[in-house]
Formats: structure tokens, sequence, C-alpha cells
């Protein structure tokens, strides 16, 4: 059976996480429930983590899908190198990051689940994973079906195989072939 690639289900989680975070941050000042201070920070803290994670990384067999508009975070995170290459890190990182949110009933949830997205990357970063940025590939150019087509076919389909049709020759005689199947006029 395959392997399974933890950070693949980390970033998913936190970015589930994140968005979470932020919208008990939002309740949580809109609100003004005590300790709201808690919760712009959690607003804080949701829109990072969701910047840090809406970016895919490439999968180890190579057949990732990024999300839509990904190319301009997946340049911002990865400008800034080992810091967000390394799941150790970000396992801390969010780690840390989900502390003051479990201080406020609105935003718990997020705490919690970032939490756990971080115990994931953990796992990841145990068993030797990184981020590798999808980067778009370069098209390899090919001729376009107009070019590769020299001389459309001038008879309609259904045509005879290859072997089989005649070919244009002066000399009608020469161009006639034998029909194997006998014809007979039935009529």
């Amino acid at each position: 059976m395959g392997k399974i690639e933890w950070a693949m289900w980390a970033n998913e989680q936190a970015l589930a996480s994140g968005l979470i975070l932020l919208t008990g941050g939002i309740v949580g000042v809109a609100g003004q429930f005590r300790g709201w201070q808690f919760a712009a920070y959690a607003v804080a803290a949701g829109v990072f983590v969701c910047l840090l994670e809406y970016p895919r990384g490439k999968r180890a067999k190579g057949t990732s899908v990024e999300r839509t508009g990904q190319y301009c975070f997946t340049v911002c995170v990865k400008s800034f190198g080992p810091l967000t290459r390394n799941y150790y890190v970000r396992a801390f990182l969010h780690a840390v990051i989900c502390v003051p949110g479990g201080f406020m009933l609105a935003t718990v949830l997020g705490c919690v689940c970032l939490g756990i997205a971080s115990l994931i990357y953990l796992a990841a970063a145990i068993r030797g994973e990184h981020w590798e940025p999808i980067l778009p590939r370069k098209e390899v150019r090919n001729p376009k079906v107009g070019e590769s087509i020299k001389q459309p076919p001038q008879n309609p389909p259904p045509r005879p195989p290859a072997e089989m049709r005649r070919k244009r020759v002066d000399d009608l005689e020469a161009a006639a072939y034998d029909n194997p199947i006998p014809v007979t006029a039935n009529e």
C-alpha cells in the first residue's frame, strides 16, 4: 500500500483552521465579547495562517494540482526559504499561534483545529517531508494540428486501408486495383 503524505493533510487542515480562526475572530470582535482583544489577534492570526497555507506543496509522486491563483502566494512563501520549507518550523509556528485563541469561546474551535494541524505537520517533519513549491512547467510546444497535416485526405470517409487505396497515376490501368470481394449484380 502507498505511503501517506502527511504534509498534504496538514496543509488542508491548517488552511481550514485558519479560516475557522478568522471567522471566530470576526464574531468575537463584532460581538465585543469579554476579551475581544484575543478575537482581534485571532483575525490577524487567521489571515496569516491562510496566506501561509494557501499554496499547496508538490507531492512526492508529482501529481500535484495547484489551487487557483496560487502562484503569487507561492512566490511569497518560497521567498522565506527554510522558515517556510521546514515542517518542524511550521509545526512550532502553528502551535504558538493557536495558544491565544484558547482564551475565548469564539476562537476555541480554530485554536483546536490549528493545534491538530500542528501535530500533523510534526508527523510530516518526523517522516522527512518538506515543502516544495509547485512552479509552472514550461510547456513543450507541440506542432499545431494544421502544421502536422501535410495534405488533407481527398476522399470522404470511410476510406479503404492504406494498402488498398488507389495511387494517383496518369495511366488508368496502372491505377486500378483488384477488388478482393467479388461483386455480382443482383437485380
